[in-house]
């Protein structure tokens, strides 16, 4: 007799979704899925606007990552108007980018994710959230509201306002920063560092405990997706596309993102919204890859920055040239916070942050162009057409999440095969089900369930679809 196990809503993550998983007659796991229940159609009222102003309007997707649209949005704009932007403006956009990817990575490590791995995966659900963790840990729940608070100064300090930011624009960006403001950051810095240091090693101190969720959290061969700099340096905007697979070889490099349709195809399940891009070379979906931390700490050289490079040479010596488990998602964070802190104090000390020539002026010279920019999840691509007089006549936006989407499928499928035997499952069983999701740091929507208490029903049901079985939290 069949049976199904429904998780709906999955819990901590940014957005809606849910997790069926159906057991055979042995009540052993026959196949899961991850749906993603909410639809926004933002590619489609985005038709007949000016590309002005797309920027603004798309930034609007995401109340946690608005920054990565913002800039992905601007540099497609730039394309359409043809022009290479001052060089003041390159860099403020690159330090607000840094600033972004900071308190998105301690948004997800201490509030999200943080819990599960300091409290543990089978504590109590009530207690295991945020304010669990504050009771727990005070000093470690306190610094990742200060790392994540850093991260949103900045962005704050250049564009005005922390959410939603109406800074970058097709050409540049509307404001400089002052000598007052730069001297602020930097003064902030070393003690940012330590925290993201602190969390580290905290985590790998952690390894010896959660040696199975390691060794089952989405540890499978695949490719991983990419921007890189010159020489492979890892990079967060601006650069070029590179694919490796599980091996380390190359097999995409230095590819312009206005050719990305030539390597990356889409298709669409009719269980789920979210879209399944695919390496077209080897179809769908043998051609499932993964964006991110991981990706790009996989297909980097180098971090360019000391101490970043330090641990990641570190993990690589512990783990394998190339990291294939899901679960080192939340490790590849932290590399990136220290890599992006390192980056901030050298970009501090350059004279053209205070430049007031920040924007260049064009009308429309290209009816087509990509934007890309590295998100704190991963790749995003803004594809935009428009008409001769800058009208939007096509929009195609391909998110990290997206990306992830075939990765999360399995990932969520190799922990239920793992944890599920004989129809019989826990509380704590379903909790590392969606952590599989959260080290993935899934962003569906504006919305976000990182504080508050989720509820959650899990209801089993027989092949006859009656219900044997429910487990509320």
């Amino acid at each position: 007799m069949g049976q199904r196990i429904l998780i709906d809503p999955v819990t901590r993550i940014e957005g809606h979704a849910k997790i069926s998983i159906h057991l055979d007659e042995a009540g052993n796991v026959a196949e899961t899925r991850f749906h993603v229940t909410e639809f926004r159609g933002f590619e489609r009222f985005c038709i007949g606007r000016p590309f002005w102003e797309m920027p603004g309007i798309t930034a609007r997707i995401c109340g946690i990552c608005p920054v990565s649209h913002l800039l992905a949005s601007a540099r497609a704009g730039d394309g359409i108007l043809a022009v290479i932007i001052p060089p003041a403006a390159e860099k403020l956009r690159r330090l607000m980018n840094l600033g972004q990817i900071i308190q998105s990575h301690a948004l997800s490590f201490f509030h999200l994710s943080g819990p599960d791995l300091m409290l543990g995966f089978d504590s109590d659900p009530a207690q295991r959230n945020i304010f669990g963790l504050i009771a727990a840990d005070p000093e470690l729940a306190r610094n990742g509201i200060r790392l994540r608070q850093f991260g949103q100064e900045v962005i704050e300090l250049l564009g005005g306002r922390k959410i939603h930011p109406a800074w970058a624009v097709p050409g540049g960006v509307r404001s400089g920063l002052s000598e007052r403001s730069r001297d602020h950051i930097r003064a902030k810095l070393p003690d940012m560092l330590t925290i993201a240091c602190q969390a580290l090693g905290r985590l790998k101190q952690l390894g010896e405990t959660y040696q199975r969720e390691i060794e089952t959290f989405g540890v499978f061969p695949s490719l991983y997706l990419g921007m890189v700099g010159p020489g492979g340096r890892w990079m967060h905007y601006g650069g070029k596309l590179r694919v490796i697979d599980h091996r380390g070889n190359i097999l995409v490099d230095e590819l312009d993102p206005i050719d990305y349709c030539d390597v990356i195809g889409e298709a669409a399940e009719p269980w789920s919204y979210l879209k399944f891009p695919y390496i077209r070379a080897l179809g769908y979906p043998q051609g499932m890859y993964r964006v991110g931390p991981l990706a790009r700490i996989n297909i980097c050289t180098t971090m360019g920055a000391p101490r970043a490079d330090a641990e990641l040479q570190e993990l690589r010596q512990a783990v394998g040239p190339v990291i294939e488990g899901s679960f080192y998602y939340h490790h590849a964070r932290l590399i990136e916070i220290i890599a992006a802190l390192e980056r901030m104090e050298v970009l501090l000390e350059d004279d053209d942050l205070l430049s007031s020539d920040l924007r260049a002026d064009a009308g429309v010279n290209r009816h087509e162009a990509v934007g890309v920019s590295e998100a704190p999840r991963g790749t995003l691509f803004h594809h935009y057409r428009v008409d001769e007089k800058g009208l939007i006549t096509h929009v195609n936006l391909i998110i990290a999440t997206g990306q992830n989407n075939l990765a999360i499928n399995r990932t969520v499928a190799q922990i239920a095969q793992s944890y599920i035997q004989n129809g019989r499952f826990d509380e704590g069983i379903l909790n590392r089900i969606e952590a599989g999701v959260r080290a993935y740091d899934p962003c569906l929507s504006c919305s976000t369930h990182a504080v508050g208490q989720m509820a959650m029903e899990v209801e089993l049901y027989d092949a006859r679809g009656e219900l044997v079985g429910r487990l509320c939290r």
